[in-house]
């Protein structure tokens, strides 16, 4: 973890000003927090489930940030017990929050390259903020966001309110049918530079893809996240290179990442 996010985490507590389902089992929720004036893209917050019993954080990607209204937005999947009380909140209740978490894209590298914004299922909400960052910075040649889903599409009609984007889904509803890769293959998409986010599987082809074409590539892994805070060692990942400290070839994705350079990480 860099020394800029150790002062940046902090526990507090947040007001929810809204939520809705926006899709099967995907909620949006915005949060009054101190905590939006210091998120980037690609970070990621703890968020505690109201029953004390469920003693941990569950770790949900910054959809989008708006730093003078002081809201974070959250937009995540109900994947078990404590998703699943957050999704019965209603606005006016309060959450205890850990943020702002992990290390986000280099959205500085983008200038004066043509960028793929590439997001696969929940791992699509970061790349929200990522698209609005990149058009905001002003110094990227162009910016397509490639997005792939199972079926029911969320957040695209943002998406397309920023940048030109492109859908595929499993079942060929919308778009291309098929994953991000088919999708870039069909439309023949060219680009300089890749920030992705999604499940395993199309991370590895996104990185196998970068390789062949040399295209300079950052994923955001998706793992299950116990502490977020890098005490557990609970979400480590293979390095090429040897970490600095343990002498070996892992990282820590909650802390090291959750972004990495795509070479730098065997997945």
């Amino acid at each position: 973890m860099t020394e800029e996010n150790m002062m940046k985490k902090q526990k507090v507590t947040a007001v929810i000003r809204r939520q809705e389902e926006i899709a099967e089992d995907i909620y949006d929720l915005w949060l009054e927090t101190e905590l939006a004036g210091s998120a980037k893209p690609g970070q990621f917050v703890g968020v505690y489930p109201p029953d004390g019993a469920k003693l941990l954080p569950r770790p949900i990607s910054i959809c989008k940030a708006d730093p003078e209204g002081g809201l974070l937005r959250l937009v995540y999947r109900v994947a078990g017990g404590g998703t699943a009380e957050f999704s019965q909140m209603h606005a006016g209740q309060k959450l205890k929050i850990l943020g702002v978490l992990g290390n986000g894209f280099p959205i500085e590298k983008a200038d004066g390259k043509s960028i793929f914004v590439m997001g696969g299922g929940i791992g699509i909400p970061p790349m929200l903020q990522t698209v609005i960052s990149l058009q905001q910075r002003g110094e990227a040649k162009n910016i397509n966001a490639v997005l792939g889903y199972r079926s029911e599409r969320f957040l695209m009609e943002e998406f397309t309110q920023h940048c030109l984007a492109y859908a595929a889904t499993e079942d060929g509803s919308y778009g291309t049918k098929g994953n991000v890769m088919d999708l870039v293959r069909e439309h023949d998409l060219k680009g300089d530079m890749i920030f992705a986010c999604g499940p395993m599987p199309m991370l590895r082809a996104v990185k196998e893809f970068a390789q062949a074409n040399n295209i300079e590539a950052y994923i955001s892994l998706e793992e299950r996240m116990a502490c977020g805070v890098g005490a557990c060692l609970g979400c480590v990942c293979k390095t090429k290179e040897t970490d600095a400290h343990s002498k070996v070839h892992n990282a820590r994705i909650c802390t090291d990442g959750p972004v990495f350079e795509a070479g730098s990480v065997d997945i």
